[in-house]
């Protein structure tokens, strides 16, 4: 399959404003009234992510991803619709994000994403999942397709 930049049905990038005054900073990492109805994650993280290293591309058949790129660094972050009833089937976006374009990300089930580390320090990524990793109590299978073990992907980093 072959993909084009462009808009990806379903995904959302939204601002992450820093408000700040004398005693620090706070940032709302998503609002429950800013969601798709029905979203509600069920569990969060945060991970660290070394210089130059790359997580995925994959997928997830049922989980909604809603990743918050706050810094410390950035990240390059790469979408790909290859969900077949979509409407914007063979698009791509690659964007940068983080400490210099603080976003809010909201990737659905089906798109395949992947993000790099294109600082020089380590980054931190934080993801509220709509679904647990493995379950409940860990006991299912993972919801996850890693087309990063494929040497023949079609999706490919810069």
């Amino acid at each position: 399959m072959r993909f084009e930049t462009g808009s990806i049905q379903g995904v959302e990038f939204r601002p992450l404003p820093l408000r700040a005054d004398h005693r620090g900073w706070l940032l709302e990492l998503y609002r429950a009234d800013e969601l798709p109805a029905g979203l509600l994650p069920q569990m969060a993280y945060v991970s660290e992510t070394a210089p130059g290293v790359a997580r995925g591309p994959h997928e997830h058949r049922e989980q909604t991803d809603c990743f918050a790129f706050i810094g410390p660094g950035d990240f390059r972050v790469y979408l790909w619709d290859a969900r077949h009833d979509s409407p914007t089937l063979g698009n791509r976006i690659v964007r940068t994000v983080g400490e210099s374009d603080r976003q809010f990300l909201l990737v659905p089930p089906g798109v395949v994403h992947a993000y790099r580390n294109i600082s020089s320090t380590p980054g931190w990524v934080f993801n509220s999942a709509n679904r647990l990793y493995a379950g409940p109590g860990r006991g299912e299978p993972v919801d996850e397709i890693r087309h990063e073990l494929s040497s023949d992907s079609p999706y490919l980093l810069d």
